[in-house]
């Protein structure tokens, strides 16, 4: 009698797989737009006072902390899903090609996405200790400002923070256009040119934009 064997899931072929990381992709870049908006409060001269209290709401409202509990998931998804792919394709190429020229047929993006999401997991890791940590769990005396203004005066972790950044931006402009490929959604030349466009102007922005805040409170330092 052979031995039957159970279905696979959906969410286990390989298909389901690049699915779940479009989308959980897709979440977090909108994170990134909706936390970058939060940041730049920051830049206000305000002396802190907008974004202690966008920190405030954020640490307190309880719809933000489901929130939070959906966006861990989707750290925890993406980054599950990314290393599944890795170790596949490791395993099924151990020694590699005597000969590979990525770059005739890959961008220096998509060539770059390995170190890019190793760099941008670090960063997030430090940041969440810097912070987080410091904020939700230490109960740090300082207002949420004045740790950001202490860690941005620092040359080291401002120098850090804009190198990671750059690569941010090396991971969100291949990450962007595959996710809508993924799902399907390249229908056209018009359409895929319009989204290589729209890949290219959110890997430039966000990353900018999120690089600026260290940079304002260096210089104001010198």
């Amino acid at each position: 009698m052979k031995a039957t064997t159970a279905p696979t899931s959906w969410l286990h072929t390989t298909v389901g797989r690049k699915v779940v990381m479009a989308l959980t992709g897709l979440f977090l870049m909108t994170f990134l737009v909706v936390h970058l908006g939060g940041n730049l409060l920051l830049l206000r001269g305000d002396g802190g006072a907008a974004f202690n209290a966008y920190a405030e709401f954020m640490s307190t409202n309880p719809a933000i902390r489901i929130l939070e509990i959906l966006l861990f998931a989707g750290f925890i998804l993406h980054i599950y899903q990314g290393l599944y792919f890795i170790l596949r394709e490791k395993k099924s190429r151990p020694k590699g090609y005597a000969l590979n020229n990525a770059s005739a047929n890959t961008s220096i993006f998509a060539r770059t996405m390995r170190i890019s999401a190793l760099v941008v997991l670090v960063f997030l890791l430090v940041h969440l200790r810097h912070f987080f940590v410091e904020h939700r769990i230490l109960g740090t005396p300082m207002t949420m400002y004045e740790s950001c203004k202490r860690a941005f005066e620092n040359p080291y972790y401002s120098a850090f923070y804009v190198g990671s950044m750059v690569l941010l931006a090396f991971h969100l402009a291949h990450g962007f256009y595959s996710s809508f490929q993924t799902l399907g959604l390249v229908i056209n030349r018009r359409i895929e040119r319009w989204i290589r466009w729209g890949a290219a102007i959110f890997a430039f922005v966000v990353p900018l934009g999120f690089a600026i805040i260290p940079l304002y409170f260096l210089v104001k330092t010198l």
